[in-house]
């Protein structure tokens, strides 16, 4: 067995039905709980979005928002403030540019306020479905420690290095495997590395 194919084999093996923690009913939510959780835990992403989907459900509802009403809104997340600004431009722009739907294309998503090609890749992921590997803290931390990609590089670049190396029918999936790697078991700090399948692969703690 070849390296990543015991890498893979591993992450299937420890987290089987590995899927999106943020809490979403449809892609236009799903797009702003992935613009929330930049630097914050999709933990109390989900804890500020149980209310927020309750009082604004539209594009047109954010549009509208008073901002500083939505920036107290979303104040218990980091970047409170920019997040606001760009969540209310985003549904502005859906509705001026994209009849009030979010785009399933790549180029149009990212021509949105505050959403980069991570938050782009979650999106086409999980909603529509096209594979891709969004980098994330967790999965550029991961990519590093396991020497799928060299500590210098870019976040682009450990992507573009996944996608060389994983086959595309598993980008998404194993995409939401080393999420739940990195956000349980190989963590930032005192990762569980005793007992841990790919140790012998890891860097940690030189990385």
């Amino acid at each position: 067995m070849g390296k990543v194919e015991e890498i893979l084999s591993v992450l299937e093996e420890m987290y089987p039905n590995a899927e999106c923690e943020l809490l979403h009913n449809n892609g236009f939510e799903l797009l702003i709980a992935v613009m929330l959780s930049a630097q914050s835990t999709d933990k109390s992403v989900n804890l500020l979005t149980r209310n927020l989907f309750q009082k604004y459900k539209t594009p047109e509802d954010y549009a509208t928002a008073d901002i500083k009403e939505l920036e107290q809104d979303l104040r218990r997340i980091g970047l409170y403030k920019n997040k606001a600004k760009n969540v209310k431009s985003m549904a502005q722009m859906l509705i001026d540019h994209y009849n009030g739907t979010v785009p399933s294309s790549q180029v149009e998503l990212e021509k949105l306020p505050g959403v980069g090609r991570k938050t782009a890749n979650v999106v086409l992921s999980v909603w529509f479905h096209v594979p891709r590997i969004a980098v994330d803290t967790h999965v550029d931390r991961v990519s590093k420690r396991l020497k799928l990609a060299f500590k210098s590089d870019s976040v682009l670049k450990v992507e573009e290095k996944l996608m060389r190396k994983i086959p595309k029918n598993k980008w998404s999936d194993t995409h939401h495997k080393m999420i739940f790697f990195g956000r349980y078991h190989c963590t930032s700090r005192n990762p569980k590395c005793e007992g841990c399948k790919l140790k012998h692969q890891c860097r940690y703690p030189n990385i």
